[in-house]
Parts: C-alpha cells; structure tokens; sequence
C-alpha cells in the first residue's frame, strides 16, 4: 500500500529517513495514476510531490460546455483496472453524479467534471503531498535525494517524472512583447479580451475552437443587447480547419502495439510522422466545428451583424507592438501572398511542448539520456537513466513513443508498465495485441520479394 513517510529537515548532511520505492514529482493526471494504482499494491511504496496547492486541470479552459476528447474510460486508472476505487465512475458514485451522467448518455465528461474528478483523487490519495515544490535532485550513492522548496527531503531508490508541459509560443510575438496571452490564460483574462475592440484568435486546435466560439457567442449577445463586441479574426496555419480523426481504424492508433511499433522506428522516421499526424490529436471535435459553422449560419440566417474573419493555411511570422495594438505580419501558405492584421487582443492556441530536462535534475543530469536537444530518450519501459530502471517520465517521450505520450487513455497503460517494472513481475496486465491492423510488416508476410 501506498503511504506516507515522515520526512526530515534538510542540513548541510542530510541524515538518511525512509526510502521510497519510488518519488514522483508533479500530480498531473498521469501521476496521479500511477499513484491510484501504486496504492492496493502492499510491496510498492511511494510519494507524490506536487508544488501547487491545490489540483486543478487547465483552470483557464474550463469553459461550461467544454468536455475531453476521450471517453470516461480514460480515466486514471479503468483501462488498467476497472475495480480500483479511483475510477472516474466512483468519482461519480460519490458525488452523487453517476445516474445523472447515465441519463446524460454521453461518454465524455465536461472538462469541469474531470478537473473536480483529478482534485478529489489527490486529496484522498495519502501518497499526494500537496505545496512541496521540488528544487533539486541528487544522488548518495544508494537513493535519489529529492530537496523541496519547504525544505524537506525525500529519498527513493527511483524517480519518476511527470512535469507537464509549458505554453508554447511564437517567439515574434514573445519578442514584440505586449499584453497576448495564451490559452491556458483565457478564462482569467476573457472579460478583458470583450472589452477591445478587435481580437485575433491564432491556432488550429481544439482550444483555438472553443476560444473562437466562446468569445463569437458573447459578442453575438452583445450586439443582440445592443452593446458592442470585438470585431473577431481567427487564423490557422492548416490547410483547413481540421476536424479531428476520430475514425476507428485511426483510435486503434492509441494503443500498445502503435507506441512499440513507434519506438521501433529511426529517428528521422518518427520525427517525420509526428509533423504529418496532428489531426490524430491536435484537431478539432467535429461536434466544435458544427457548432462554430452553426452559430455563424444562425448569425446570416438572421441578418445579426457580427464582423468575423476565418482565414487557413496562414502562418504567422512576425508580432509588432506598438503600445496600441499589434500589426501581425503572415503569410499565406497556398497563395504565397504576405498580408497584415492589425488587432488589440491577441491569444494564442500554439499548444504546448515538453522542454529539456529541468534544472531541478541538475545534480543527477550524469545518471540520464538525452538527447542533442536535452530531451529524454525514454526506453521501452519509459525508463531515462542510463540503467533503464531508476527514472521514468510521463508524458516526456513525444518524439520516442508517439503522439499518444499526452493522451489521457493511454496513460493507464503508462502507468501499468512502471508498476509492473518497478515491482518486477506483471501486477497489471499489459495488452500486447488489441488492434485490428498491423502496424509494420506482419510477421507472416516477411520474406523475399519474388
């Protein structure tokens, strides 16, 4: 079972408490079910840092209508063990919400509802230590010595990291300065943003979308008031809106047998499909895009004037501003043609990247695999030190292990093989074959051409 040990007070020698099997650092979903599953195991003992206070998820895309790409099923823990009472259903038991959410005959929770879900998961886990910021790492010779900014010390024979992901954006517009923001700020700054008088949405994503049809509904409303809203552009360096794939042939690509098939590949190869694959998981839901071509159907079917400009395959490649406004230089991809947007408000749905390893890992920086670009080289069993048995990641190993590193479903599976590793024998069943298609050459096909 999982526990919570007694720590100690850092000094200039820090004299050796309890040793955890394992320390993870962050309570993002995927550590958080590590832990969930970690728990009912009696020879598996570990501890979660997290440096917030309190669990949220994406706080600023809490939209009210916003639900997850993915089913209930991809929970913390259903796809490696439906009994475990961290379920998403149980979740649901005990708030009173499973018969509502039966009635409501739709798999995918609102956004709200998961976030609610995740913080009811680490306040309840005694293995989740919330407000322990880690701030450095090192090594004695026998354990991982994990420093947090409280000044305790925890000690772990392994590591396991799960530090998310931090807001990518374009650097002309980290260079022109000004007041843009990016997604993950929008609900905190939403007011502000109506009261201008332009705003230009830039993104291709699901979070693109939902901003765009969030802020053209308020200023729908506006205008139907009688007051005014910001004239509205929106961007994307796609050929199109995407939609996103979410045809089942292509879902089987969420699964085991694609992310070793993925490994398998060279690196060029990988690098390759993962520029060719964000419709698989960076699209738009199709129920998204029809509300967004609905609404704007409704707006011309009713003679409601709402100034708002959609424009694809543009690349933004230059941010001025002056005080004022911003002056966007793009590029149209297709047509060749460079045009200007001149906008106030400006937010960005650039998505968000896993960087190098943190500075907190310094002190340990000798014992990982990196690569030319300070990423994690992450094995088979997600395992980044040189051994291949003491540090794991989750949700670090994009470029080895495929686009399904950030899914939600797949993180139970992630989870399953840390488990199984860290204990040494298969605590978790881990599919090996659950697709339809072959990914690769199948085995009976191989031989030579005639």
């Amino acid at each position: 079972m999982v526990r919570v040990s007694t720590t100690t007070t850092t000094t200039a020698t820090p004299t050796r408490s309890h040793v955890h099997d394992f320390v993870a650092v962050g309570a993002g979903p995927f550590n958080l079910g590590l832990a969930a599953l970690a728990e009912p195991v009696a020879d598996l003992d570990g501890v979660v840092l997290e440096a917030r206070d309190e669990v949220t998820w994406h706080p600023g895309m809490l939209l009210p209508d916003s639900t997850l790409q993915v089913p209930f099923l991809g929970d913390l823990v259903s796809m490696a063990d439906p009994t475990n009472r961290w379920s998403y259903l149980n979740w649901l038991k005990q708030t009173g919400g499973l018969y509502p959410f039966y009635i409501r005959e739709d798999f995918h929770p609102l956004r709200r509802e998961y976030s609610d879900y995740l913080r009811w998961a680490a306040d309840g886990l005694a293995s989740v230590r919330l407000g322990q910021r880690v701030t450095a790492v090192t090594h004695d010779g026998g354990a991982y010595v994990v420093t947090t900014a409280a000044g305790d010390v925890v000690h772990g024979r392994r590591l396991v990291l799960g530090v998310g992901t931090t807001p990518r954006l374009p650097a002309c517009v980290t260079d022109a300065g000004g007041p843009a923001l990016h997604t993950a700020d929008y609900l905190a700054r939403r007011e502000e943003l109506l009261a201008l008088d332009s705003v230009t949405v830039v993104g291709s994503g699901q979070s693109a979308a939902e901003v765009y049809l969030d802020l053209l509904t308020a200023t729908t409303d506006a205008t139907a008031a009688g007051r005014r809203g910001p004239e509205l552009t929106w961007l994307t360096r796609s050929p199109r809106f995407w939609a996103m794939d979410d045809s089942r042939l292509t879902l089987e690509m969420t699964s085991p047998e694609y992310t070793a098939y993925f490994q398998g590949l060279d690196a060029p190869t990988r690098a390759r499909l993962l520029a060719e694959q964000p419709v698989l998981y960076k699209g738009i839901s199709t129920h998204t895009v029809d509300a967004v071509a609905a609404l704007h159907y409704r707006l011309r079917a009713t003679g409601q004037g709402v100034p708002a400009t959609l424009v694809a395959a543009t690349e933004l490649v230059d941010a001025r501003w002056d005080g004022t406004a911003y002056d966007l230089g793009l590029h149209h991809t297709e047509s060749g043609e460079d045009f200007a947007v001149r906008t106030q408000g400006l937010v960005l749905a650039t998505g968000y990247a896993a960087g190098p390893a943190p500075a907190f890992l310094d002190g340990v920086r000798d014992r990982l695999r990196l690569d030319e670009h300070g990423r994690f080289l992450a094995g088979p069993t997600y395992a980044v030190d040189h051994a291949q048995r003491e540090v794991f990641v989750q949700n670090a190993e994009e470029h080895t292990h495929g686009f399904v590193a950030p899914d939600l479903g797949m993180g139970a599976h992630r989870s399953s093989v840390l488990v199984n590793t860290m204990t040494g024998r298969e605590v978790y069943a881990v599919e090996k074959r659950v697709a339809v298609q072959s990914f690769g050459v199948p085995e009976h096909l191989r031989g030579d051409r005639p």
